[in-house]
C-alpha cells in the first residue's frame, strides 16, 4: 500500500478523516484528508491589545506633521485576509508563530535555477494553492491604506514586500519590492505573462493529475471551494508531500516566446531585488519626510535598507506591528496592535470609514 499523504481541508459535512485512493499515471497514493478550521478561524492574526486613544493621537500627529509620507507594508497586512506570514509574532505566548515555526522552508533562487525537480515540486504546490491565493480579497489594512492615500495628497507612495497584489485590489498602486505571484517571467528572455494563463497551460499539460487534485481539494465534490482551507503558505503555494506528484510525469509549460524556463515574477530567497525597482523604492523614501511601517518586522535587508535611509536623512519613523521589528530602536513610536484595528479605528475617529 502506498504511503499516506496528508491534505488539510476546512470543516465541511464530511467525516474528520476521509481516505481517497488514487492510482493514475501521475498520482498513485492514498491521500488522507484532515479537516480543520477555515482561514478566518485559524488564528492567523496575532493576539494583541486593541489600540488606545493615545495611539490614535500619536498617529494623528505623525500624519499631520508629514508633508510627504512614504509607507512600507509587510505580511502583517495580509494575515487578516487569510494569508500567513513567515516569521509570525515574536511576543512570547502570542500566536501564530508563522510558517517557519512549522518547519516550512521556502524555495531558494539557486534551487529553482539548478534543479528541474525543484521546479516541478514548486509548480505542483503553486498549482494547488493558486486558486485560493488569487481569489483572496483585501483586508482592513489594505482598504484603510488605500483610503488614507486617496484622502491625503501628502502621501508620497507605498512600498510593499507582499507578492499577493491585495493592495492593488484595494485601489493602491505600490512598488512591489519583491515582485508578484500574479505574473510569471522567462528566465531566458525576460518575457512576462499572466499567472492565470500559466495556470491554465499547466492544467492542460497535466489533466489527469489536475483532476485528481481537484477531487482531493473538494473532499470528493469536484468544483467545491473546500480547498480554500488547505495549508496555505505566504507565497501562495500549498504544503504537500513530495509523493503527491511524480518527478517524471509532472509537466511544466515553457516560455511561449523562446521556450525557456518560467518562474514566478518574485524575488526568491537568495536572489536580489532588480536594480530599477530598488532605485524606485529608494527614490520614494528619499523624497519623503516621514516613514510609516505597517505589518512588517523589516528583517529582510531590502526593506531595512530603506528604513535606514529614512533614519539617516532625519525622517521620523512610525511602526504599526505586533512583535519585534528591526527598526524598533530608531522609531519615533510604535503601536503594538494589529494593523487593521489601528488603521480602521483611526480613520473611524477621523470620520473617514
Amino acid at each position: 500500500m502506498a504511503p499516506a499523504t496528508r491534505f488539510q481541508l476546512p470543516r465541511q459535512d464530511f467525516p474528520s478523516r476521509l481516505w481517497l485512493p488514487f492510482k493514475s499515471r501521475c498520482l498513485s497514493t492514498r491521500i488522507e484528508v484532515v479537516r480543520f478550521k477555515t482561514p478566518g478561524d485559524r488564528n492567523l492574526i496575532p493576539h494583541s491589545a486593541p489600540p488606545t486613544s493615545r495611539d490614535y493621537e500619536l498617529l494623528s500627529n505623525f500624519l499631520q506633521n508629514s508633508k510627504k509620507l512614504a509607507v512600507i507594508t509587510g505580511a502583517g497586512v495580509s494575515t487578516e485576509s487569510g494569508i500567513p506570514d513567515y516569521r509570525g509574532c515574536c511576543i512570547q505566548g502570542a500566536s501564530p508563530q508563522g510558517a517557519y515555526s512549522t518547519g516550512f522552508k521556502p524555495i531558494t533562487h539557486q534551487e529553482f535555477l539548478k534543479s528541474a525537480y525543484s521546479r516541478r515540486r514548486y509548480w505542483a504546490r503553486s498549482y494547488i494553492g493558486w486558486r485560493r491565493f488569487s481569489q483572496t480579497q483585501p483586508g482592513p489594512s489594505h482598504i484603510a491604506l488605500a483610503k488614507l492615500e486617496g484622502d491625503d495628497a501628502r502621501t508620497t507612495g507605498m512600498i510593499t514586500q507582499n507578492v499577493d497584489r491585495l493592495h492593488h485590489k484595494a485601489g493602491s498602486n505600490p512598488i512591489e519590492l519583491h515582485g508578484t505571484t500574479h505574473q510569471v517571467v522567462c528566465l531566458s528572455c525576460g518575457n512576462l505573462s499572466p499567472r492565470q494563463t500559466f495556470q491554465d497551460r499547466l492544467k492542460l499539460l497535466n489533466l489527469e493529475w489536475a483532476a485528481a487534485v481537484e477531487i482531493v481539494e473538494s473532499g470528493g465534490a469536484v468544483g467545491s471551494d473546500a480547498s480554500f482551507g488547505m495549508q496555505q503558505r505566504p507565497d501562495g503555494d500549498i504544503e504537500i508531500d513530495d509523493s503527491v506528484f511524480s518527478r517524471d510525469d509532472f509537466q511544466i509549460p515553457a516560455c511561449q516566446a523562446c521556450g525557456g524556463n518560467l518562474k514566478p515574477h518574485v524575488v526568491f530567497f537568495g536572489d536580489n531585488v532588480p536594480l530599477d525597482r530598488a532605485r524606485a523604492a529608494a527614490s520614494m523614501v528619499q523624497e519623503s519626510d516621514a516613514l510609516l511601517i505597517v505589518g512588517s518586522s523589516v528583517m529582510v535587508l531590502s526593506a531595512f535598507r530603506l528604513v535606514s535611509a529614512a533614519h539617516k536623512q532625519g525622517s521620523p519613523i512610525a511602526i504599526i506591528n505586533v512583535g519585534k521589528t528591526r527598526a524598533d530602536e530608531i522609531a519615533s513610536f510604535k503601536i503594538e496592535s494589529t494593523a487593521g484595528d489601528v488603521l480602521s479605528g483611526f480613520l473611524s475617529t477621523q470620520g473617514k470609514m
